[in-house]
């Protein structure tokens, strides 16, 4: 089911809101100006039946016969006179108006102010009925006013608000759709600039609309959505040259030492020569490619890591062991220094010992004979340090920032030819920063280096 565009969404959210508040709003209207004219006409009831009360209290006690009389006479001087009758204590009619009699009002005893409506012969009226205690006796007393004219001005202002509610509410809606549709102009002028952002000129920015509203949040957003894009497809772009160029050399040399053999006929000793060198190859290219096989899938999250309480101090006193026969090889000084006790962290045990093997076959690969590394591990501030120093040919200043990226190599010294390919470090690095830690290092040129990892440290 094709989905409806946003602004007609918002139109149709913006009519239904109107529509119910139109809605409540002539209720409300309605009811309290039908309430409004209820309470008027009940004071105007209250003030004539009131006036009647003070008639008959002043007549009784003095000439009780003349009292229909008196009645009358006022009843007529006043606007609505004759909506009015009074009965005695036996119910017996003391005073009835003529339209009371017409329209047979019947009496309704009340021992207080009632108000209520009544419907006779189409009139409608609003009565009042009270009791009043005069001379040792209760009289009713009932006066009523017409609502004809009340109620048609009523179902004027109802056909009012049927008529007009309408109108106004297609008038804004229309008025909502326009500025919906004006509000989302920028949006779509994003879209479009959007759409013409392609892998060939990922460089390319939006638009910011400096309104310091939603739509400069998004345009940012998004420009920041295409920096890193563009960042991560140049990451993959020279990732994919730098591991061509890696397996070309390798490659390049096992098919010219095959074809070199195989031009004439040799010793057994030649072609065993040759296929030692192919072997030799192999084995570079099998690290290479298993090296950029887990970068990938650390990359595509794939490469999970089996976390649980680890030793660390076990783990480093391990690879320290791996790390000294290394050392022997090549008749360096190696020194280790391992805090007492265990330091637990949450981590994969092999890929730590992993990450400290890197760190020192890297130490010991670029340290000359008769050199030094040392290998300590501390507990400093709720964070296991481990850190690995050499007496190597160091680092220069230029190159420090980006040991860390993948095939980078600082000079001549890391080639092929000492067995690097420049990923070991970048492997090392998300090691540490899956473990929630950090690596840092120092170097000096012909001095040597030291590589810091902190990681955090599990407290019971």
């Amino acid at each position: 089911m094709r989905q409806l565009p946003i602004r007609v969404k918002l139109t149709a959210w913006y009519f239904a809101v109107l529509a119910v508040t139109f809605v409540l709003f002539g209720a409300v209207a309605f009811f309290a100006m039908q309430k409004s004219i209820e309470s008027t006409v009940d004071e105007s009831l209250r003030d004539r039946a009131e006036g009647i009360r003070e008639l008959m209290e002043r007549v009784l006690p003095k000439d009780p016969e003349r009292l229909a009389d008196v009645l009358r006479e006022h009843a007529e001087l006043q606007e609505e006179g004759d909506l009015s009758q009074v009965a005695d204590p036996d119910g017996h009619w003391i005073y009835r108006s003529r339209l009371m009699r017409r329209y047979d009002v019947p009496t309704k005893e009340a021992a207080g102010p009632v108000t209520y409506n009544l419907q006779i012969q189409k009139l409608p009226l609003r009565i009042l009925a009270t009791q009043a205690r005069l001379s040792g006796g209760s009289y009713y007393i009932q006066v009523a006013a017409p609502m004809d004219d009340f109620q048609d001005a009523l179902n004027h202002f109802k056909w009012v608000l049927l008529l007009i509610s309408p109108l106004l509410l297609l008038l804004a809606s229309a008025g909502g759709y326009w500025m919906s549709r004006r509000a989302l102009t920028p949006v779509d002028a994003i879209t479009q600039a959007a759409q013409t952002i392609t892998s060939r000129n990922l460089s390319s920015r939006l638009a910011v609309p400096q309104s310091r509203d939603e739509l400069q949040r998004l345009s940012e957003t998004l420009n920041g959505m295409l920096e890193r894009l563009e960042a991560a497809f140049k990451r993959i772009t020279q990732f994919t040259a730098d591991a061509s160029h890696e397996l070309r050399t390798p490659v390049a040399l096992m098919r010219t030492t095959a074809e070199l053999s195989l031009r004439r006929p040799r010793q057994e000793t030649e072609y065993r020569e040759a296929l030692t060198q192919i072997l030799r190859e192999l084995e570079t290219t099998s690290t290479l490619i298993e090296k950029l096989m887990l970068l990938a899938r650390a990359d595509s999250g794939v490469e999970a890591l089996q976390f649980a309480h680890t030793d660390l101090a076990d783990n480093f006193r391990e690879a320290c062991r791996q790390g000294r026969t290394l050392a022997q090889a090549k008749e360096l000084s190696f020194q280790e220094q391992i805090i007492e006790g265990p330091i637990i962290v949450d981590g994969d045990a092999y890929a730590l010992q992993r990450l400290f093997l890197i760190l020192l076959d890297n130490a010991v690969k670029y340290t000359p004979g008769g050199g030094q590394v040392k290998a300590s591990l501390s507990d400093t501030n709720g964070f296991a340090v481990a850190e690995i120093r050499d007496t190597g040919i160091g680092i220069g200043e230029a190159d420090l920032p980006h040991i860390f990226e993948r095939f980078y190599r600082a000079d001549k010294a890391r080639s092929r030819e000492m067995g690097g390919v420049g990923l070991g470090l970048s492997i090392g690095r998300w090691i540490a920063e899956a473990h929630g830690g950090t690596m840092e290092v120092e170097s000096t040129v012909g001095q040597g280096s030291v590589f810091r990892l902190r990681l955090p440290i599990l407290r019971s």
